[in-house]
Order: C-alpha cells, then structure tokens, then sequence
C-alpha cells in the first residue's frame, strides 16, 4: 500500500477493493457498537482552504470514532509560508495530514515533503478521490460488487469528481460517460490517458441520448467554489442538462440517483428525483465516514 491517499490511480484494483471490504467491515462494527481504535494515541491535521460540511464532520468524527484527535484549521496554503515548510513543521508533529484545497499541486507538494504523515487528499480542484470511495461503497451496497458491464453517466462538467470516476474506471471495469455541454469537458489530455488505460468505455458526448442504460446517473453542482462569477452562464449552459424525470427515463428502470452534494435543488436536479427511492445521496454522504475511516486506518499504522 502506498503511503498517500492523493488519487485512485495510486492504487491497484485489488488495493482499493480491500478498502471498500474494510470500509464495510468498519460500518457494520461502528453500527454493532463495536469499539474501534485504530487511531488511538494519533493526531490528524486538517487543513483546510474550503469550506464543507461533509468533509469537515466525517473526516472529525471518523477519528474520534478510531480513538484519535483531529486538529482542524482554516488556511489558505503557501501564503503565510511555502507549501514545503509547513509540511516539514506537520511532519514532525501529527501523524497524518487532510488537505482540503483549491490547488491540486498543494496536496501533492504536502505529500512530497512529509516523509513521515501520510497525506489524504480530502478535495482538488482535479480529483476528490475520497468521495468516489463513498460513493463505490454506496454502490455495492445496492447492486453488488461486480462493476463489470455496469455504465454510469455524469451529467455535468468534467470536473474534480468526474475526473476521480475516470480514474475509478482505469483501475476497475466499467463504462463512463460524460454527458455536458461544448465546452465543458474534462482535460482531453488526461481523458485520452484514461481511456487507453481503462478496461471499459469512457466516452464524452452533449446529447442527452449518453444517459440511455446508464445503470447510475451521477450530478454535481454547475458552478463549484471558485466559480460563482461563472454561475449565471453556467446556469444558461447547464440549463438542459438538469437530472430531471423525463432524463432519468431514459436510464435503466432501475437506475440509482447519485449527487456528492451539497445539491442546488431547482437546477442540476429536480426534488422528484433526488427524493426518490432511486436517489442514494443520503447513503453516499454517510459513506464518507466509513470509506474515509478505511483510509486513514489503513495509512496510519
């Protein structure tokens, strides 16, 4: 096992699937009142450049859970001293670093210089590695673990999330489709490198026929933070593109709803859907407590 969490594509296959098993085996204990304490006598920084709610609470609440102490703090990185320095200062003190950061080259700079803390990347502006986990979990709790012939479609840009399904679906078999407006697409750069490396399809298309079968169907917000000076073109861009009823008909019967949150209800998803029994948004954000807690108890050891 590598002693970063800082993208999927760090992993092998059979590397992340022992950590969804443990992140099942964590969530049944926490839920049979098992006492877990792998953590125990150990301290986890958090640093964090975004605000959250998900991340914040689950990341907080899964170390207290495994018996050890969070430190958490608002920061914006390399201002008040290099990326470098601070990862040299955390080194020696904690014994794992969260970063939650609007540059993806923070996070990796943080892992370069802690030779000793692990560092997991709790959100970039290119992956979110973290929520695929959960989101995975959430997944073959509802339809097993085989992902082979399995398609989900994301609707929306290719951003930090979709860039994590795609490195999900370079380790794992399984078809991916991006379904967004011209413009909007993920890096053709790292698409390409995607695709010559995944076992199943990863296609790009603005026609809304990319949903047809999908088994999933996966949205995020049009505009993420950092963005909100683009939210009125995004908002006219995006505009036919909402996950609606009409649009999860044309998925699979029994296709599942995802959303990584927090949802703007009204634009990317209607309430019709992501209140209905397909919608698993609930069941992937408390996944984030166990998949997290699977990583953390993994790297600290």
């Amino acid at each position: 096992m590598v002693k970063d969490f800082i993208a999927l594509t760090d992993y092998s296959r059979e590397e992340i699937e022992q950590l969804l098993d443990f992140a099942d085996s964590l969530k049944a204990g926490i839920k049979a009142g098992e006492t877990q304490r792998h953590l125990a006598g150990k301290t986890v920084a958090m640093l964090f450049e975004k605000p959250s709610l998900r991340t914040r609470v689950t990341f907080e609440t899964g170390v207290f859970q495994m018996g050890g102490h969070a430190i958490y703090f608002q920061t914006s990185l390399g201002e008040r001293e290099t990326v470098a320095d601070m990862a040299r200062n955390l080194d020696r003190w904690v014994d794992c670093v969260v970063a939650r950061t609007f540059k993806h080259e923070h996070v990796v700079e943080l892992a370069e210089y802690c030779d000793h803390a692990p560092v997991v990347n709790g959100l970039t502006d290119f992956n979110h590695p973290c929520q695929i986990l959960a989101d995975v979990q959430a997944l073959r709790e509802h339809r097993g673990k085989d992902f082979t012939g399995f398609k989900l479609a994301f609707v929306g840009d290719g951003n930090n999330v979709f860039n994590s399904w795609a490195n999900f679906a370079r380790r794992v078999p399984m078809d991916l489709t991006l379904v967004c407006p011209p413009g909007y697409e993920a890096d053709s750069e790292f698409v390409a490198q995607a695709r010559a490396e995944a076992a199943g399809k990863i296609e790009i298309t603005d026609d809304l026929e990319g949903v047809r079968g999908a088994h999933a169907v996966y949205t995020d917000v049009w505009a993420s933070m950092g963005q909100e000076q683009e939210a009125a073109r995004r908002q006219r861009d995006f505009g036919r593109y909402q996950v609606n009823a009409s649009l999860m008909a044309l998925a699979d019967k029994d296709a599942l709803f995802l959303h990584c949150l927090p949802a703007h209800r009204g634009s990317e998803v209607t309430d019709e859907v992501i209140d209905s029994p397909q919608s698993i948004v609930f069941d992937q954000a408390e996944n984030r407590l166990h998949a997290q807690k699977a990583v953390l108890a993994t790297l600290v050891r």
